[in-house]
């Protein structure tokens, strides 16, 4: 249990020091695109306006003269249906970092749902076996069982502090109960340690969804600039698309995410409050033994 809570440990560590980089070089990319999109817009500001053109006069008599000449219509552009998932591709940095957390916390869910449960942390099998060995008095072989890396598990952890500092010292049969209480408190703060990623995340995802609004409405806002004001709304819908399906992902990460955190956290005090129990009537008999 130890080495797949380092394996995982490392592979978040990996997965932070990508999105760190990922967001780095498209916070840059972002702020390099507002630049010029800003730089646009003031030179079109700039540039003043002559009138209508020759090709603008061409087209609007062409345009006068199909109207008095047959009245044809003008057929209708074709609609695009945009996916979720195109507009979150548009977002850049936000809308990747956002898909890896999402990963990232599915990966989460599916590892805590396997490892935080009470057939891996007490095994009734080592329950069983421990307490018959310390009830014959067995206590070399208790502990035996319990260092058996097959056998690694809260329980078995917890268990053996007690039997260390009751063999190791001249008043252990007074003093391991006070081991076996610290090392209840340090697999507690494993397990702890264990779901706190899951709580981070549900921290920052909405965060990031926010960052992607408020770059949404300055692309959307630079868009009004950069046309002196006259803007279609297919124009401007790119932004206030971008705002709101980065809100709306940051929330669909973060929900399950905090829901998922609680969950873990009940079921690790639950486990805890009942290993506490057996912890302590595998052990009785060693308070008799003087």
């Amino acid at each position: 249990m130890r080495m797949q809570t380092s394996t995982i440990v490392q592979t978040l560590r990996w997965v932070v020091v990508t999105m760190l980089i990922v967001g780095l070089f498209g916070l840059s990319e972002n702020l390099s695109l507002l630049d010029t999109t800003w730089a646009q817009g003031t030179d079109d500001d700039s540039t003043p306006s002559d009138g209508p053109s020759a090709g603008d006069s061409d087209e609007s008599g062409a345009a006068t003269g199909g109207a008095a000449g047959g009245g044809s219509s003008v057929k209708p552009k074709p609609t695009i249906d945009r996916t979720l998932l195109q507009s979150l591709m548009e977002s850049r940095w936000i809308g990747l970092l956002l898909f890896l957390l999402s990963v990232a916390s599915i990966a989460l869910i599916v590892e805590h749902s396997l490892t935080i449960r009470k057939g891996i942390l007490m095994p009734d099998e080592l329950i069983d076996q421990v307490d018959q060995l310390i009830q014959n008095g067995q206590l070399s072989e208790s502990q035996e069982v319990c260092q058996d890396p097959n056998n690694v598990c809260l329980f078995s952890n917890v268990v053996l502090a007690g039997l260390e500092r009751f063999q190791g010292s001249e008043f252990g049969f007074a003093e391991y109960t006070a081991a076996v209480e610290e090392a209840g408190e340090h697999q507690t703060g494993v397990l702890y340690r264990k779901t706190e990623v899951l709580g981070v995340i549900g921290a920052i995802a909405p965060m990031l969804g926010l960052t992607g609004t408020v770059l949404g409405m300055i692309k959307a806002f630079n868009t009004i600039a950069s046309t002196q004001g006259t803007a279609k709304p297919h124009e401007l819908a790119g932004g206030i698309s971008q705002a709101l399906v980065t809100t709306l992902m940051g929330l669909m990460v973060a929900i399950p995410c905090m829901v998922a955190f609680s969950y873990f956290r009940n079921r690790i005090d639950s486990i805890i409050a009942e290993a506490g129990k057996r912890v302590e009537q595998v052990l009785m008999p060693l308070g008799r033994r003087k």
